[in-house]
């Protein structure tokens, strides 16, 4: 038998949540240890971090620095400054990844598949031709071919 390791996921499955009151986005950037909280770069309108329960391996996450989950309240300009991190982001996933695609999307509200539903951020979850196969539809196992931290050192050279 095989063993599928991804014990990062084991946060996620026994249902790991963080304070009440805290949020990822703003509270990991500027924390001291970007590496250990999957941050890849901030500035003061953006940060983008790592997917610590990812979908693919190299799964980011693109965010306003303005707590908020109402698309509608974020300004023009953070709005604007926003949209062109998640450009350049995923064309720094596709550089560094070697993808052949990618799928970027943001989920609004809990229903609306947010996990963090307090927080607008934005997913770059990269693809490869065949990287699904029978595990997901037979095992409900996703197979991740890359360590978490292995894709944040690929990725975090591109951002400096």
């Amino acid at each position: 038998m095989k063993v599928l390791w991804a014990p990062w996921r084991m946060g996620y499955v026994v249902g790991d949540a963080p304070p009440p009151g805290s949020c990822i986005f703003c509270d990991l950037p500027g924390a001291g240890n970007d590496r250990e909280n999957l941050v890849l770069s901030a500035d003061e309108h953006s940060v983008v971090m790592m997917n610590r329960y990812p979908y693919s391996n190299g799964h980011v996450m693109v965010a306003p620095r303005m707590h908020g989950a109402d698309l509608g309240a974020l300004a023009a300009e953070p709005y604007a400054h926003v949209m062109e991190r998640l450009r350049r982001t995923a064309a720094i996933v596709e550089k560094a990844l070697s993808c052949h695609g990618m799928n970027v999307g943001l989920n609004l509200g809990k229903v609306g598949g947010a996990g963090i539903d307090t927080h607008l951020h934005w997913h770059i979850v990269p693809r490869w031709e065949g990287d699904t196969n029978f595990m997901p539809v037979i095992a409900d196992t996703k197979v991740m071919p890359q360590h978490l931290l292995e894709s944040y050192d690929r990725l975090v050279a591109h951002f400096r």
